[in-house]
């Protein structure tokens, strides 16, 4: 968890002279901007220390050695369905339900139903079929 501590870190760093950079291109007038960049770093800098504690407990990843071998971490990562249609018909249905959030509210309850139909088609397609357990 070195790597992802110090991406965080960098970015705490980074966003407050850009933070103070917008104010004073604003004239301070703006109080919302350079309010919402600093709490990004303060944000950035929560999880950097979150992660760098975390990362004290445990022992060294392979991400964490640059000498590292690909062998070191392989290994399963999970189970993934394949030849699965769901996660298709998932991103489609969010798309119909975020453009009915800007066109209208109807289309975003036909896109609230077929988005039910496609978690449960997703949920339960082990139960039947070809990959059934």
């Amino acid at each position: 968890m070195r790597v992802e501590a110090k991406v965080f870190i960098v970015l705490a760093v980074f966003f407050v002279p850009v933070g103070l950079l917008y104010g004073f291109w604003s004239g301070w007038t703006e109080m919302v901007g350079p309010f919402g960049i600093f709490l990004t770093a303060a944000l950035c800098s929560l999880i950097a220390f979150y992660l760098t504690v975390t990362g004290r407990r445990f022992d060294n990843r392979p991400e964490d050695n640059p000498n590292a071998l690909i062998s070191e971490q392989e290994g399963d990562y999970g189970f993934f369905t394949p030849y699965s249609w769901w996660p298709l018909w998932l991103g489609l249905t969010g798309a119909v339900c975020f453009l009915g959030l800007a066109v209208g509210w109807w289309l975003f309850i036909i896109g609230a139903f077929f988005g039910i139909v496609s978690i449960v088609g997703w949920t339960f397609e082990h139960y039947r079929g070809e990959y059934a357990n």
